[in-house]
C-alpha cells in the first residue's frame, strides 16, 4: 500500500513541501531514497525502534522510503515523525484518514516521544499558503508557530498523541498548541513573543532590561543622534575614550525601539525559527532583536554560513529589524568589517556554497562603537601616549566604503566630573521613544505597499519619489558636499538622514536646516579628516 505524508524543507526564509511517499511490497529490506543526508539516513534505526517500542510490528517485506522532490537535498531528523507514520499507515496497522491534510515534521525518540525541530514556523506559513487543514509539531516547536493565522497548529508530545489526530474519531482540542499548558504556562510567566529572541549580547535568552537615556549624564548630542538613528533606522558609530559612555548609548537606543509590526515580525522570527534560536517562544516576537557579538566572531558567525545544504543565519540576519552592536569595531578582523559591505548597502546577505545558495534578509541598524587609537585616549585632554602615525594606523582600520554606510557618525568626550556628581537627570528613554514611534508611523505610512520600513531602506527611485528638495536645498547640499569631500553614497545618506530629522520634527518637507543637521553627523569620511593627527 502507497501512502503520502507531507513534510517540509526551509530554503532560506521560506519552507518548500517535502512528500514522504511510503511503500510496502513483496521482497524484502528498508530502503531509503531521495538525497537524504547521513541525519536522515539515521532516523530508519530510531524509527523502528521507536514503533517497536510502542507495540508496532515491522513488515518483513520490502520498505521503499522516497522523499519527493527527488532532487532537493534533505536534511536534519525532523522526518523521523512522517516516515514513522507511513510505515503504520502503509502497513495497515491504523487506518489514518487525516494524514494527507496536514503538514507533519518531528523528531523521534527511542520511547516513541517527539522531540523539537528547528523550521516550525516557516513551514506553518507555507501550510497555511497551501490550503493545509493544520500542521503537526513537537509542543516546543508548535508555540513558535502558535500565531500562524488560517491553520490548526498542534502540539504534541508522542506518536500516540500524532496517531490520535490522524485517527479523526477522537476531539483532538487539547492538542492544539494555544490549548497546552505549555502556552499558558509562558504567558503567565511573561516569557511571551515581545521578549523572544531578546538579548544583551549575542545569546537568546530573554532580556530587556536597557538602560534609561535620563541614567547617562550629559553626552546630549550623542542622545541626539541615538534618537535620529532609531527614528530612521539608521547606522550609527560612535567613537571616543573608555568609559566616555559608548556602549551605554548603545543599549538605551535598543530601549526606546517600537515594537515590531505583524511583517517585520514574522521575518524576524522565522530567522530565528530556522537558527532554532526561538525555543522557548509563544508565537511571533514582537520587540526588536539586540545582538552584540564579541569583536572575535568569525565571518561566518557574523554573515552565516554552513557546510553543504545546511547553511544557518548569521548575527546579521539575526538581528534583522533590529540592532547588531558592534563593540571594539576598529579591533575586528579585516575581512569580518569589510564583509558588513553587502549587507550594509543591499539588506540582504547571499550565501553560496558549492551545490547550494541561500539568500537570507539583513535588514539591520549597525550600531558600532570604537576608541579613537590603541591608547584609547586621542582627543581626550593630554592623556593620549600614542604617536601620529599610530592613531592613523588605528583610525585607519575604519575603512571609507564602510564609513560610507554609516550614517550618524559621533565623536564622544569624557563627561566633566562635576555634571557625574551633581548627575542631574535628563529626558528619559519613554518620553524619547515616544517621538520615535511617532516618526516610525509616518515612515509605515509613506512606504506602505514600497516593501521596506524605514527611510535608511530607501533605494534611488524611492529616495527620487519621496525625498523632493528645493532649489535651496539643492544649493545647499552641493556646497555641502563639496566642502566636505564627501562621496555620492554619503550625498543620498544625508538626504535620508535629513529625511528623518524632518520626520522627528513633524515637517512634510526638508528643509535647510534639515540637510545641515545631517551633514553635521559626517565627519570620518570627510576630506580633512585626519589631517590633525
Amino acid at each position: 500500500m502507497l501512502v503520502y505524508i507531507s513534510g517540509a524543507k526551509c530554503v532560506g526564509i521560506n519552507a518548500v513541501k517535502v512528500t514522504v511517499e511510503v511503500d510496502i511490497q513483496g521482497g524484502i529490506g528498508v530502503h531509503m531514497v531521495g538525497l537524504a543526508d547521513m541525519a536522515v539516513k539515521e532516523s530508519l534505526l530510531r524509527t523502528i525502534t521507536a514503533l517497536q517500542s510502542l507495540g508496532y510490528h515491522i513488515p518483513g517485506k520490502k520498505i521503499i522510503i522516497n522523499l519527493a522532490p527527488a532532487d532537493m537535498h534533505k536534511s536534519g531528523s525532523g522526518y523521523d515523525l512522517p516516515i514513522a507514520l507511513g510505515i503504520i499507515a502503509a502497513s495497515g496497522q491504523r487506518n489514518l484518514p487525516e494524514l494527507e491534510q496536514f503538514i507533519i515534521m518531528g523528531e523521534l525518540g527511542l520511547d516513541g516521544s517527539v522531540r523539537e525541530i528547528t523550521g516550525a514556523l516557516p513551514y506553518a506559513d507555507m501550510a497555511a499558503k497551501e490550503g493545509f487543514r493544520g500542521c503537526i509539531f513537537p509542543i516546543q516547536s508548535a508555540l513558535e508557530a502558535v500565531d500562524t493565522e488560517g491553520v490548526e497548529v498542534y502540539g504534541v508530545r508522542t506518536l500516540e498523541d500524532v496517531l490520535r489526530i490522524l485517527e479523526g474519531t477522537s476531539d483532538c482540542n487539547d492538542l492544539l498548541a494555544l490549548n497546552s499548558p505549555e502556552y499558558g504556562s509562558l504567558f503567565s510567566c511573561g516569557k511571551t513573543s515581545h521578549s523572544g529572541g531578546q538579548g544583551s549580547g549575542a545569546s537568546d535568552g530573554a532580556g530587556g532590561d536597557y538602560m534609561d537615556f535620563a541614567e547617562i549624564v550629559g553626552h546630549e548630542n550623542a542622545k541626539r543622534g541615538a534618537e535620529i538613528a532609531a527614528a530612521g533606522g539608521h547606522n550609527i558609530i560612535m567613537i571616543g575614550p573608555p568609559g566616555s559612555g559608548k556602549s551605554s548609548i548603545a543599549k538605551a537606543l535598543a530601549g526606546i525601539l517600537p515594537p515590531m509590526s505583524r511583517e517585520e515580525s514574522l521575518v524576524t522570527s522565522k530567522l530565528y525559527s530556522i537558527a532554532g534560536r526561538s525555543v522557548p517562544m509563544q508565537g511571533l516576537m514582537r520587540r526588536r532583536p539586540f545582538r552584540a557579538p564579541h569583536y572575535s566572531a568569525s565571518i561566518p558567525a557574523i554573515i552565516g554560513g554552513g557546510s553543504g545544504e545546511n547553511i544557518m543565519p548569521g548575527e546579521v540576519s539575526l538581528a534583522q529589524n533590529g540592532v547588531l552592536f558592534l563593540d571594539e569595531f576598529a579591533q575586528l578582523p579585516k575581512a569580518v568589517s569589510e564583509a558588513l559591505r553587502g549587507p550594509l548597502e543591499d539588506r540582504y546577505v547571499t550565501i553560496s556554497r558549492l551545490r547550494s545558495k541561500v539568500v537570507y534578509p539583513a535588514s539591520f541598524m549597525l550600531v558600532a562603537a570604537s576608541n579613537p587609537c590603541p591608547c584609547g585616549y586621542w582627543g581626550d585632554g593630554e592623556r593620549c601616549t600614542c604617536t601620529a602615525g599610530q592613531r592613523q594606523g588605528y583610525l585607519h582600520r575604519l575603512s571609507g566604503p564602510i564609513m560610507d554606510r554609516i550614517d550618524v557618525q559621533l565623536w564622544m568626550h569624557s563627561v566633566d566630573a562635576r555634571k557625574l556628581v551633581g548627575r542631574e537627570r535628563g529626558e528619559s528613554s519613554e518620553q524619547i521613544a515616544v517621538r520615535v514611534a511617532r516618526a516610525r508611523e509616518i515612515q509605515r505610512q509613506r512606504f506602505a505597499g514600497e516593501g521596506i520600513f524605514v527611510n535608511s531602506e530607501m533605494n534611488k527611485r524611492q529616495l527620487d519619489r519621496f525625498c523632493p528638495l528645493s532649489p535651496e536645498c539643492l544649493d545647499m547640499i552641493e556646497k555641502l558636499i563639496d566642502r566636505l569631500g564627501l562621496s555620492a553614497r554619503a550625498f543620498t545618506r544625508i538626504i535620508k538622514l535629513a529625511r528623518t530629522i524632518a520626520d522627528l520634527a513633524t515637517t512634510p518637507d526638508i528643509l535647510p536646516e534639515h540637510l545641515l543637521e545631517a551633514a553635521g553627523y559626517r565627519f570620518l569620511d570627510r576630506r580633512d579628516f585626519g589631517a590633525g593627527m
